[in-house]
């Protein structure tokens, strides 16, 4: 009995000498492997500047684009008549555009597809041309003209000012969609400025009027800067445009005397906001001051829904 129980000691003993060894072994292992992730490289001094301007670049940009991917988009209508049984979602909540400036015709109320009956109480927020003159007509859904008012000697101002305007109309049916469209234009009867809003036309009823759309311009020129001016027989332009509908936007040169010195053409594929960049051909004999003018047409009603203008020096 003495004998087996002193073998059976000596096994154990060999046993956990032989279990701490390996794991002396294994440790030491562990502390020869190099480490997976190396201490980064300092970046050189002389090469900081760039780096911060590349990272800020790219920062500002990715904030722009979630915002703009962030903001609703209306689709185009492509029913040819009013669906009276259609509500339209409610409006997206007025919010600026970055880097665009505010409009020069914001429509306050009636919000888009508000169901009006008349009178109209439209309420904007307008900067008039050197005319003075501000435009508002009213068109049915077959593009006739329903009211047109003109209101005069309304003042200039740099940050806009505020107008109210009765709008009446009559209807032949019950109901229809319209379209009120408002007009600023220049010392020479140029159209400076236009902005429109659908809305649901009722001949009997009560008014539901929805919030106002974006106060910016849907519009932003990077090039050329306003009143720059262009030589060579081509003008450059840059810009980013949200547009209303998949409508093509028309890019134009307007003389003083309302011919058109060059005019180009962009396709739209989608109603997101995204960049251009196209060039405009033109011929001129001596220095003009040309009014760029960008403008979209509705793609329900028939007629201009948007116009921006600024002028730009001309020369050979």
């Amino acid at each position: 009995m003495t004998h087996d129980w002193v073998i059976g000691f000596v096994h154990e003993s060999m046993k956990i000498r032989l279990l701490t060894l390996a794991s002396l072994l294994g440790l030491l292992a562990g502390c020869a492997t190099p480490a997976l992730s190396p201490i980064p490289t300092s970046i050189p001094p002389d090469h900081l500047p760039t780096v911060i301007a590349q990272t800020a670049e790219a920062a500002n940009l990715a904030a722009t684009e979630t915002f703009m991917a962030s903001l609703p988009t209306l689709a185009p209508t492509q029913s040819p008549a009013p669906t009276l049984t259609i509500t339209p979602g409610p409006s997206p909540t007025a919010t600026s555009i970055p880097g665009h400036d505010l409009a020069e015709i914001e429509i306050a109320s009636p919000g888009p597809f508000s169901k009006v009956v008349s009178p109209i109480t439209l309420k904007m927020d307008i900067t008039t041309g050197k005319s003075e003159i501000v435009q508002v007509d009213l068109f049915g859904e077959d593009g006739r003209l329903v009211t047109r008012l003109l209101k005069k000697n309304v003042p200039t101002s740099n940050h806009g000012i505020q107008q109210t305007i009765k709008v009446s109309f009559e209807i032949p049916g019950a109901a229809e969609v319209g379209r009120l469209t408002v007009s600023t234009f220049d010392e020479f009867d140029r159209a400076q400025a236009v902005n429109s809003v659908r809305l649901l036309l009722l001949s009997s009823g009560e008014n539901e009027i929805t919030t106002p759309g974006n106060p910016s311009e849907p519009i932003r020129v990077f090039s050329p800067a306003k009143k720059d001016s262009a030589s060579g027989g081509v003008l450059a332009v840059r810009g980013d445009v949200w547009p209303f509908s998949l409508e093509p936007i028309i890019l134009e040169l307007i003389t003083p005397d309302g011919k058109s010195l060059g005019l180009r053409v962009l396709n739209i594929e989608q109603t997101t906001p995204q960049l251009f960049e196209t060039t405009i051909p033109y011929r001129v004999s001596e220095p003009v001051i040309a009014r760029l003018t960008i403008r979209q047409e509705d793609d329900r009603i028939p007629g201009m829904f948007y116009v921006y203008t600024q002028e730009v020096l001309l020369n050979p």
